[in-house]
């Protein structure tokens, strides 16, 4: 229900993972305290997080506020806080540096940064960055591994977005499918070399994961997974994909490894937990040791699910480009939701995290898309050391999706889409673009990490629930 409290907005006021949660939002449903609106609840919640121990002999909230006091001992002991780099600190929201701090915990952390999209997650927040020394955390990762952006560049004027509208709006239809029961049918598929990979037959897990795989590639995902028409701007001369400054045709799409993905991240955070036993506030934190059996078979898994993902983005401009009659001027692709093995100054390879974070490395090219009615850019790392190489992978959430449901209306965003000249197949509140931060800030915040080489603004948006 609209307004009814979620975990995710106790987890954004800095409740630790845990059983306090689950007692929390069990015992908001008490007769007498259901009565409480949204903002009542959220100051009562508040005091208790910060002062447990005045509760521990309240009738209604002894118990939730026994789950907030420090945890016994357990077989892993959390390590001192290391220190670690936030950009546009002021932006992001408590729940979210609770997570980051408890992350710099970690016995097995070197290193870490948090991006100014920053906002709460499981395990490690999106927009954080983890270096760790022979670790790899399975929820550090993430669930949708290698989720990435992917655009197209092509020869055509804005004009020729302006003046054919529905027929973009149908190419979108036809070319793109989302979600789970939204697939492509025997005669449409496209075969890929990912789908061949040894992986399937050598890893057990992934033995009954390959006939899905099949299903789904070259489909996206729900939530804020899209695919996009809008007007690319170059602006920078020597923006490294031999393109001139000027205004193109573009699509953007956003998507990442699917049920693929989210199985591997399932799976083997569950065996990270039995073999890594962590206080409850760092659960979602347990890894595996590359040196281990698990380890490595975990690696291989998410290589493959990043390589499926990008496979997915391949079909679909590949279908799209097929229906322009148009080859691509330059394609640009970067992923997150990864753990890349990389050395840092002083030498030591360390295994980088960035669960909701663009690789940002001297040259690299990427795109951090800003919302449906804000501009995304087209941008080059710097290579910071300080940020591990790393900048946002987008604008962030402002609002969570329970708040957006509860305080935004369809006609409101409508008129909002309206006003910025977007066409918008699908998609929900949960996705509406006053739930995102505002970009310019977030890029603001990160000008010392990425060179902006043009933008992208979306025209004519597709998102899961489309018709």
């Amino acid at each position: 229900m609209a307004n009814q409290l979620r975990g995710n907005d106790l987890r954004q006021l800095g409740f630790p993972e845990g059983r306090a949660i689950g007692l929390a939002l069990a015992q908001l449903q008490r007769k007498h305290l259901k009565r409480l609106s949204l903002t009542e609840q959220l100051a009562l919640l508040k005091l208790i997080l910060q002062t447990p121990t005045n509760f521990l002999t309240d009738l209604d909230w002894s118990h939730t506020a026994a789950a907030l006091l420090p945890p016994p001992s357990r077989h892993i002991a959390l390590a001192p806080r290391k220190d670690y780099v936030l950009y546009g600190a002021e932006h992001i929201e408590p729940g979210a540096i609770h997570q980051m701090e408890t992350a710099m915990k970690l016995p097995v952390t070197v290193a870490g940064a948090l991006m100014p999209d920053a906002h709460h997650g499981y395990g490690l927040p999106i927009g954080g960055v983890l270096a760790t020394d022979n670790a790899v955390i399975p929820y550090a990762v993430g669930v949708d591994i290698g989720c990435r952006m992917a655009l197209s560049i092509f020869a055509l004027p804005p004009q020729y977005l302006a003046q054919r509208v529905q027929e973009l709006r149908g190419v979108l239809l036809t070319t793109t499918k989302f979600g789970n029961r939204d697939v492509f049918r025997h005669g449409q598929k496209l075969g890929h070399e990912v789908l061949e990979r040894d992986e399937f037959a050598a890893i057990p897990f992934l033995r009954n994961k390959h006939e899905s795989a099949i299903a789904q590639i070259g489909t996206s995902g729900s939530g804020n997974h899209f695919v996009e028409f809008g007007i690319v701007d170059i602006t920078d001369p020597t923006n490294d994909m031999g393109v001139p400054v000027g205004q193109y045709l573009g699509l953007l799409s956003h998507s990442g490894s699917r049920g693929l993905g989210a199985s591997i991240a399932q799976h083997y955070t569950k065996l990270a937990r039995e073999t890594c036993q962590l206080p409850a506030e760092a659960q979602h934190l347990a890894w595996l040791t590359l040196d281990s059996e698990l380890g490595q078979e975990y690696w291989a898994a998410m290589n493959l699910a990043g390589d499926y993902a990008s496979a997915c983005h391949q079909q679909i401009h590949q279908r799209v480009a097929r229906a322009l009659g148009e080859r691509p001027l330059a394609k640009v692709e970067n992923h997150h939701n990864f753990a890349w093995k990389e050395r840092l100054s002083d030498g030591r390879e360390v295994v980088v995290h960035r669960k909701g974070a663009t690789p940002a490395g001297r040259g690299v090219l990427g795109v951090i898309p800003g919302s449906m009615t804000a501009p995304g850019f087209i941008v080059r790392g710097r290579g910071v050391a300080e940020s591990l190489a790393s900048a946002s992978h987008g604008a962030g959430r402002l609002m969570s999706r329970t708040r957006a449901k509860a305080e935004l209306g369809e006609a409101e965003v409508r008129r909002h889409l309206q006003q910025h000249g977007v066409e918008l197949i699908g998609g929900g509140l949960d996705e509406a673009p006053m739930a995102y931060k505002d970009i310019h800030t977030v890029m603001q915040s990160q000008h010392d990490l990425v060179d902006v080489l043009g933008s992208f603004t979306p025209k004519i948006v597709r998102m899961d629930g489309g018709a």
